[in-house]
């Protein structure tokens, strides 16, 4: 069953038809279900970013929807870092929810529309492209403290610091299971799903 979270909500809509680093606001995104959001660069059954594309053109594409928390925003203004909606590439950007705690498969419903959550964006050094440090900023350790290059993968032996786990803080990805459109102001519901708790992973 869906629950209304009461202050969830969506504050901005993006989508760019080619692939760069931010997306244009829009006053509205169609999401079509299996595809993911029209006219943006990372629709399609298949993966579509540039690095997956290259390892592996067949991977099933779980990216197809990229949300980020405001509330991120606000922790990088604390480091003197402004950023506004699309900045960082998201399709829609949200407040009201910590995206980032929510498990695996949690379906969110804007309206007619529902995105199941895949897993969490991995922070890459382009974001220190756009903004020289901001990847500080999205990628810490479970103490808050920085960390100082790209996250490695999850599992593996780098994954963990002196102190503690890396934290990925760049939004959630997820894949468009019910078509609908999507525009600010609109509600959130949550739907967790049956089974026990599984945590994001980097997808």
């Amino acid at each position: 069953m869906a629950a209304d979270t009461g202050n969830a909500r969506v504050l901005a809509v993006c989508r760019d038809e080619l692939h760069r680093f931010s997306k244009a606001p829009v006053e509205a995104i169609s999401l079509v279900a299996g595809l993911g959001v029209v006219g943006d660069a990372h629709a399609g059954t298949l993966v579509q970013h540039r690095s997956r594309v290259r390892r592996d053109p067949n991977q099933p594409n779980l990216r197809q929807v990229h949300l980020i928390q405001s509330e991120l925003f606000d922790v990088a203004r604390e480091h003197g870092y402004e950023l506004s909606p699309g900045d960082l590439g998201e399709n829609i950007l949200t407040a009201g929810v910590d995206l980032l705690d929510l498990p695996t498969d949690t379906r969110l419903i804007f309206g007619e529309a529902v995105v199941r959550l895949t897993g969490l964006r991995n922070p890459c050094a382009q974001i220190n492209a756009f903004r020289p440090g901001l990847l500080k900023v999205v990628l810490t350790t479970s103490d808050g403290s920085p960390t100082d290059g790209p996250a490695p993968p999850t599992g593996s032996p780098e994954a963990r610091s002196a102190n503690g786990q890396v934290v990925r803080r760049a939004g959630v990805m997820g894949v468009v299971e019910r078509s609908g459109d999507v525009r600010p102001g609109q509600r959130i519901r949550i739907e967790a799903p049956a089974g026990p708790f599984r945590p994001l992973e980097p997808v």
